[in-house]
């Protein structure tokens, strides 16, 4: 038994315990010594990651299991792994005066916001269907929680109901999925799953029962990455839920959705990668168009983000589709890669939208429609130049990131034959653009208006820098890109 590999599950679980403790004493209201500890263990877990990763390249950077199978080690659980850190400690730090103003800081959503971070590290790590399943409950059921966390808000108690029985639906569906492609190769070993569907996925009998339980995993998949037609939760929870655990729900889980989706499709069934290629293809097209189209009729922003997020998603499915033509493998490496870049510059984005709502939002106002944007650059010039790079960097503008994502997902979608998708993606990008420059025109040509902007009070400066460095991160990889993406692709090669 090595329990080298799991060191920083171990960290965050005894951390969070511990921090479940050490939140009965505390009565200060800003409830520091809580946020400080949970930071703290966030900070060891990434030292303890950055080990491993550092160890994992040293040695070759071949994937490794522990556990009889169970568990993975390898770059790209590392990297997911970090990415995931990130984005909960930028979300503590952003939802911190939020939270307070209304009441709802306390131990119970530092510690539901630690415990989905570890569901979200075994799915990223897991090698077998059961620690899978294992690590989304795990993530899924303290999600439910947090979007209940306003229990005097029937907004938020709706959308914690829609949330948790349409996602009990699509865990039905993942289990369902997962029995069949069991049932077909007698294993929950994703390992195993991938050698004995290469030798089924010849028979015709074998690989209709193998192909009617990918249909399953699929869909099951498409509702945890929030895929059209399966993303009917999004926009409802996205609105429901109060911003800080919307910034979540954005963030870390769709890094864990990818990560399942590398596992379960591209680790465990290579060999029936035309059909679940055909599968995204579809999902990837209906996405972009009903998120984009969809998000210009949208006049609340969080509402309008939610739409986004589908659209988004589409993109990323366009990376994981184009990774094997014909049964060519040579363009795996590139097309995986630029979902890979696209999910982490998805998340920084993510994280940075939703930022700037916590951040001009106070108590008795939520900042969650779009009027409420006007005149930004007038009273506050820096965080309009802010919200500027992430919404040009949401639509795909240069020199930002999002630009040099869409065009490596885009490019890869060639290189593979799917250029009517790719041409389509270009065309509803065009569209997308619209209700981001919307944003902009809003916060540059339009008065104030009397009440909405400039009276947020001083946010801490933790929140102010972080909100600072997050826009200016996407500019930095949209001008250097390669800094990223060659750290993705050498964890894509060691796959």
């Amino acid at each position: 038994m090595n329990f080298g590999p799991i060191i920083p599950e171990i960290v965050l679980l005894v951390g969070t315990c511990g921090l479940m403790l050490a939140d009965l004493y505390v009565k200060d209201e800003r409830r520091a010594l809580s946020f400080w500890l949970a930071q703290g263990v966030l900070l060891l877990c990434a030292l303890s990651t950055l080990l491993l990763f550092y160890v994992h390249a040293v040695s070759g950077g071949e994937s490794r299991t522990f556990f009889a199978g169970m568990f993975v080690a390898d770059l790209l659980s590392h990297l997911l792994k970090l990415v995931c850190y990130a984005s909960v400690s930028a979300a503590l730090v952003y939802s911190r005066q939020y939270l307070l103003d209304r009441g709802l800081l306390k131990g119970e959503f530092i510690t539901l916001l630690l415990f989905s971070l570890l569901g979200m590290m075994i799915m990223i790590s897991a090698s077998s269907f059961l620690t899978l399943y294992l690590g989304l409950e795990l993530m899924s059921l303290c999600l439910y929680a947090m979007v209940a966390l306003n229990r005097d808000s029937p907004l938020s108690t709706e959308a914690a109901m829609k949330y948790f029985v349409l996602g009990a639906l699509s865990s039905g569906l993942l289990l369902y999925g997962m029995s069949m492609i069991y049932g077909a190769t007698g294993s929950l070993d994703i390992t195993e799953v991938a050698r004995v569907t290469g030798q089924l996925a010849g028979a015709s009998t074998d690989r209709s029962f193998l192909v009617f339980g990918l249909v399953f995993l699929v869909a099951g998949l498409a509702f945890k990455i929030g895929a059209a037609p399966f993303h009917m939760w999004i926009p409802d929870v996205y609105q429901g839920a109060p911003t800080a655990v919307t910034l979540v729900i954005g963030s870390g889980p769709k890094v864990a959705a990818f990560a399942m989706a590398v596992r379960v499709l591209i680790n465990g069934l290579p060999s029936l990668a035309q059909d679940w290629q055909e599968m995204l293809a579809v999902l990837a097209l209906v996405s972009m168009a009903i998120g984009n189209i969809t998000a210009i009729a949208q006049s609340n922003l969080k509402r309008m983000l939610a739409y986004s997020t589908i659209a988004h998603m589409g993109f990323m499915l366009l990376g994981l589709l184009s990774g094997v033509i014909g049964g060519n493998r040579l363009s795996m490496n590139d097309a995986y890669t630029a979902a890979l870049f696209y999910v982490i510059v998805y998340v920084i984005m993510s994280v940075g939208a939703f930022g700037m709502l916590l951040y001009l939002s106070r108590a008795g106002f939520e900042c969650e429609h779009l009027d409420d944007l006007k005149g930004l650059a007038k009273t506050n010039p820096w965080y309009a130049f802010v919200m500027l790079i992430l919404m040009f960097s949401l639509a795909g503008i240069p020199p930002t990131a999002g630009f040099y994502a869409k065009l490596a997902v885009l490019s890869a979608a060639v290189t593979a034959g799917y250029l009517w998708l790719a041409v389509a993606a270009v065309v509803l990008s065009l569209v997308g653009a619209f209700y981001y420059l919307r944003i902009v025109k809003l916060m540059y040509f339009d008065d104030p208006k009397e009440g909405a902007v400039g009276a947020s009070g001083q946010p801490e400066m933790q929140m102010r820098v972080l909100l600072s460095a997050n826009g200016l991160i996407l500019l930095l990889f949209g001008i250097a890109p390669s800094m990223l993406m060659n750290v993705c692709f050498e964890v894509i090669k060691a796959l």
